[in-house]
């Protein structure tokens, strides 16, 4: 069976969905990956996988740009004719369904959060909602959280027998396990990954770590950043306002990199306060490594921490709880930072191993194969949701 990716970046691809690509090709189908070109297609190609370039300007509105995305998506599948076409992300799962659906293709879509669409109320909001309704029509939709998913149930996007909820894209817990590392500063260190935008907290970690920076005996503490700086994105903050936390010493920026693993194994919790996400990938990878966590109490957030056992969950945009939560964090014993972290290893692989997410695709594209499920000879929810 030819299987199509479709998501916003050859990047995504590879460092979020590899493992399950690998498991498709030795299945023994072919992978066949759509998404603009970066310096991870290559890899894709490297890997075996067929791979084919496509224009998307992620935070563009550009009705006109859009609509010529529906037919680039359509002239591209009409040539590569898949079986069945996986999409992520906000333009491939809308504008790559509805492609798929004019050729009658049969599709999955995984919502991978929400975004500032949901976040708004305003008439691009509804226009996004109502091209997700057409887009979604009849398709197979996961989410990565319940919220999210009962979002789309009450506002009519999905149909709840087309519907269900993955851990996320999973975890690969060989990749991601927990390490020693020799420390002797004597520091003790906040990490917060993430692209460097407001929705994602960014604000509060700073005002967090600058009223814990203000308190007597804490200048052991150190507060580190890692994340790109998005600069079409209108909630974005630039460059300067870094530059200036790193000048006042509060916050350590470590720009980003390839390979997080390293930068995690040296920190002692990390940190996302953001104000709502899918199920996020920064928190899984942590947990899998054994470290405590504190995150808002949001939906997404709140599925990967258990408050008071792998790590603490704070108000959502308050600064002081969240200072209060690390200075919660800051009293605990290394015993106790331990134990919290072990609880959250115990918890990835229980519930969010990334073989728990392929099974679930390879199940149903079985079903495809066997063409039960497009014949109506069988529900999502028969399959899906076992």
């Amino acid at each position: 069976m030819k299987i199509a990716i479709l998501i916003n970046t050859s990047w995504n691809i590879y460092n979020f969905r590899l493992g399950m690509l690998r498991e498709f090709k030795a299945d023994g189908h072919k992978v066949v990956c759509i998404a603009p070109r970066d310096d991870y297609s290559k890899k894709l190609e490297e890997e075996g996988f067929e791979y084919h370039h496509i224009s998307i300007n992620n935070k563009g509105t550009n009705p006109i740009e859009d609509f010529k995305l529906i037919y680039d998506y359509y002239r591209l599948l009409s040539i590569i004719e898949p079986d069945i076409v996986l999409g992520y992300t906000i333009k491939p799962n809308i504008y790559g369904s509805i492609a798929s659906h004019l050729l009658g293709i049969p599709t999955i879509s995984n919502i991978t959060g929400l975004g500032t669409v949901f976040l708004n109320d305003n008439v691009s909001s509804k226009f996004a909602m109502w091209l997700y309704k057409i887009a979604l029509y009849k398709s197979i939709v996961f989410f990565q959280n319940r919220d999210d998913l009962n979002i789309f149930l009450e506002r009519g996007l999905v149909e709840s027998e087309y519907a269900d909820v993955l851990p996320g894209s999973g975890i690969d817990l060989k990749k991601f396990s927990p390490r020693r590392v020799d420390r002797r500063d004597g520091r003790f260190k906040f990490l917060m990954i993430a692209r460097l935008l407001k929705d994602k907290g960014i604000m509060e970690y700073v005002k967090a770590s600058r009223e814990i920076k203000g308190k007597s005996g804490y200048d052991y503490v150190d507060f580190l950043l890692i994340g790109a700086i998005w600069k079409d994105n209108p909630t974005a903050v630039s460059k300067d306002d870094v530059d200036s936390w790193e000048r006042e010493g509060i916050i350590k920026y470590l720009g980003v990199t390839d390979d997080i693993r390293e930068k995690i194994s040296e920190v002692d919790t990390v940190v996302l306060p953001s104000y709502r996400e899918g199920t996020p990938r920064t928190l899984l990878e942590s947990a899998s490594m054994a470290k405590p966590l504190i995150a808002t109490d949001v939906a997404g957030c709140r599925d990967v921490v258990d408050d008071g056992v792998n790590g603490y969950l704070c108000r959502v945009k308050d600064y002081r709880d969240l200072a209060d939560k690390m200075d919660k964090m800051l009293s605990l014993s290394d015993d106790e930072r331990e134990k919290m972290g072990m609880s959250g290893r115990r918890k990835m692989e229980m519930e969010f191993n990334e073989k728990i997410v392929i099974h679930k695709y390879i199940n149903y594209i079985n079903i495809v194969t066997r063409n039960l499920y497009w014949r109506g000879k069988i529900k999502c929810r028969d399959f899906i949701c076992s």
